[in-house]
Formats: C-alpha cells, structure tokens, sequence
C-alpha cells in the first residue's frame, strides 16, 4: 500500500522532491542540497524558475506577480512575507514582472498586485490588489482542502 505523496521544487537548488504527505509537517529537507522544502518565506522566481515551480509543485503555491514600479505591490511585499511565515507548509513565490516579462506571460496578469493560487500546475484563485497580511492569509487558508 503506497502512501500519498507530494512534488516540491526547492526553492534553493530547484531539484524536484518527492514527499510524503505524513512527512509535510515535518520540515522536509532536498534529497540534493539538503536545505529546507518549505522556507516560510516567499522566494524570488525568474525566468528559469517561474515556470519549473509553478508547474511541478503539487502542494498549494502562492505567486506574487509585482513590478518595481508598482507603490501598492511594495506595501504589500512585507505582508506577503508575513502571511507565509504564517503558513509554513504552503508555498509562498514571487514574480517581477517587468523582469521577467516572458515567463508572466502565459499567467494573463492584467493588474498589479495579483496573487495566483496554483496547486498540482493548475490555476486555482487569483486575487489582484494589494491586502494585508491577515486578508492573505485568510484567503490562502480557504483554498487549502
């Protein structure tokens, strides 16, 4: 009887993992680099990454698609940051968009600050706006089966 398990890239070496769901709570290490699966902490995408994370992880994925330009999507980085300390077994990432024009392409990102849920490389929720940390929060926790 095999037991239920997850794909996550890391965030630090990008190697693909395979973890069992028992095992999610449990600070899941890479079987290559040996750092941490699930930082607590939003990690930068490029172009290289964006697609790899967004596609292979199958656990709940939270990307910030921001520009440097963009005065609401600065406020809410320190929110973003907070709400995924708060969520340690969700996968916080984010997207510069006006650096990585190419790989925010196929996600359709109209306005700035939009947050898009994805989980098992699927589109699940999108929320756009800038929101405090407590309204993030809240939202990702009523994605989460």
């Amino acid at each position: 009887m095999s037991e239920h398990s997850f794909h996550l890239v890391c965030p630090h070496c990008q190697a693909t993992n395979r973890v069992p769901a028992a095992r999610l709570s449990a600070a899941p290490k890479c079987g290559k680099c040996s750092q941490s699966l699930l930082t607590a902490s939003p990690h930068e995408l490029n172009a290289q990454t964006a697609s790899k994370v967004i596609q292979k992880n199958d656990v709940l994925t939270i990307v910030d698609f921001w520009a440097s330009w963009c005065q609401p999507c600065i406020m809410m980085a320190p929110e973003f940051k907070t709400a995924a300390g708060q969520l340690p077994q969700v996968v916080f990432a984010k997207v510069q968009t006006d650096k990585y024009e190419q790989a925010t392409a196929p996600y359709n990102i109209r306005s700035l600050p939009t947050m898009v849920a994805f989980r098992n490389g699927k589109e699940v929720a999108r929320q756009s706006g800038a929101l405090p940390s407590n309204q993030i929060v809240q939202w990702v926790q009523s994605l989460q089966v």
